[in-house]
């Protein structure tokens, strides 16, 4: 079988702030650590259980937090920004499954590790009318060329959105948040059994699974933190203004509303 993992930081076992999760604080190069341990957790159950390539897209920041030369050599990395398809680069109708590893909350959500939604300046993305997170956005890229979501890993309510959002992904909820930067961890020797028997059961349950394929056309409306951001993104033809700080998009497939999605970070990235 051949994985392709797509791996946040948010949502790793001791991850819980945002001195963790961005370059140049402190606190950032242990997190890298951290994240390449529990990335190299999984590569290892998805060998152990049949997989015969296994593809990692660092899918956080700037995306290029996985170390290496620290990574599971039988793997092969995605690093670096900009990617087209950013946190699901690289994926094609070669793989059996997808796994998400370290994802969080979609923004809104209480007591989740630092919940956002692609980027803090969207408070709210819909597709055909439905809120989604990360894993229910770039699930549906998976399912545009027929892959299912097979595991997930991250926080509670990371787990909870990827359930209410795609086909029956296996869930392994690696720390409790109890607030947005506050959590119940362990050390990662008590992680690392969770993750493998997570795989476990997901590698088992591939044959079965179902893509998430969205229904044609597809309306995608995001609503953004400030009036300018809406307004820049009605550059892209076709794009409509719904109300002051949301715009919707309807495109002939979920890839052409995905791309426009996109498109619409790059273009407000530097509005503040």
């Amino acid at each position: 079988m051949k994985i392709y993992i797509s791996a946040d930081m948010e949502g790793i076992s001791g991850v819980v702030s945002m001195q963790q999760t961005e370059p140049g604080n402190s606190e950032y190069e242990r997190a890298r650590r951290m994240m390449t341990k529990e990335v190299n957790a999984v590569i290892e159950a998805a060998f152990d259980n049949g997989a015969k390539e296994v593809v990692v897209n660092d899918s956080h920041n700037n995306m290029d937090n996985i170390l290496i030369e620290e990574l599971d050599s039988r793997a092969s990395l995605i690093s670096g920004d900009r990617k087209p398809l950013s946190m699901m680069e690289g994926i094609d109708q070669s793989f059996d499954a997808v796994f998400f590893v370290g994802y969080h909350a979609r923004a809104g959500n209480s007591e989740s590790i630092i919940d956002h939604t692609y980027t803090f300046r969207v408070l709210e993305a819909k597709v055909n009318g439905k809120p989604l997170s990360e894993a229910g956005l770039n699930g549906r890229v998976a399912g545009y060329y027929h892959v299912p979501v097979a595991f997930i890993s991250g926080d509670q309510n990371a787990i909870r959105c990827a359930k209410e959002e795609l086909f029956e992904p296996v869930g392994v909820a690696v720390k409790k948040s109890v607030g947005r930067t506050a959590a119940i961890i362990h050390p990662f020797t008590q992680v690392a059994p969770k993750l493998k028997e997570g795989v476990a059961e997901a590698m088992k349950k591939i044959p079965k699974l179902k893509p998430t394929v969205e229904k044609e056309p597809v309306e995608l409306e995001v609503t953004f933190t400030i009036s300018d951001m809406a307004a820049m993104t009605e550059l892209i033809p076709g794009v409509t203004r719904k109300s002051a700080r949301t715009v919707v998009y309807t495109g002939r497939d979920y890839l052409e509303s995905f791309k426009v999605f996109r498109a619409m970070l790059v273009l407000t990235g530097g509005i503040k």
